[in-house]
């Protein structure tokens, strides 16, 4: 029996259980099961890794796709480039690192993509928005961090004033504010400014439409949240594990 699996914490709403048992009955695997490894500390990864040999793959969530990596033998390009790992190979005993988080922002956001979105601003600078960011390079849209604790050559919240936003007409939320349960809260941009040209992409997709977008669906813009990108990269990280 091959073994995939999850690791973050806590895990109790993550999508990947579900989504691949029901891939699994599809596609009649038999011979494969996902199982939620919930660690309260990336120090539990070498312990869980021992105990389970059968692995063969693993996704990685929130708060470990930075932290995972000095635990891991190598990094694919990609992953090495963008500073965060989504997804773990087992392969003759060794570990390599990949990041499929980029390529399922991108293709979820091209779509979408019009002549008038040529900034954005990328709320957060965790591993998420790292894939985010590398996604937007390649795509050659230059975008602005904002963050409660600005990074270097990014903004705090209270800068983002009628003009910024007008600038700006993309709008990614790689925080976690927004998240069940916590339904009700939002990451405090003036959304009054918002309007029809820009779009508004949330990487939550518990709720389906968090506080973020409904907020700025009112003031009618585009809106997309991280349901479909999830599936892509689930689909990458299968070929992967099994590459």
């Amino acid at each position: 029996m091959r073994t995939y699996g999850l690791i973050g914490f806590p895990l109790e709403h993550s999508f990947s259980p579900g989504y691949f048992a029901e891939k699994f009955e599809k596609e009649g695997i038999r011979d494969a099961q996902f199982k939620s490894f919930a660690i309260s500390s990336i120090t539990e990864f070498s312990k869980l890794t021992g105990m389970h040999n059968g692995i063969y793959g693993l996704a990685v969530t929130v708060p470990y796709k930075q932290s995972i990596i000095p635990y891991l033998d190598t990094l694919d390009e990609e992953a090495r480039a963008i500073g965060a790992v989504n997804c773990i190979r087992f392969q003759e005993g060794k570990t390599t690192g990949y990041n499929t988080d980029w390529k399922g922002f991108h293709d979820s956001l091209c779509p979408l993509l019009e002549s008038q979105h040529v900034q954005a601003l990328i709320l957060g600078t965790g591993g998420s928005s790292k894939a985010v960011q590398f996604a937007l390079s390649k795509l050659g849209i230059p975008f602005t961090l904002v963050s409660r604790n600005p990074v270097k050559e990014g903004w705090s919240y209270s800068r983002l004033d009628s003009k910024v936003i007008q600038d700006h007409r993309l709008i990614v939320n790689c925080t976690p504010v927004g998240m069940f349960p916590n339904l009700l809260d939002a990451p405090a941009i003036p959304y009054t400014f918002l309007g029809e040209n820009h779009i508004c992409f949330d990487l939550i997709y518990n709720p389906a439409e968090t506080q973020f977008l409904k907020m700025a669906k009112a003031q009618g813009a585009i809106i997309q949240n991280g349901m479909g990108m999830l599936k892509i990269q689930a689909e990458l990280n299968w070929k992967i594990w099994n590459s």
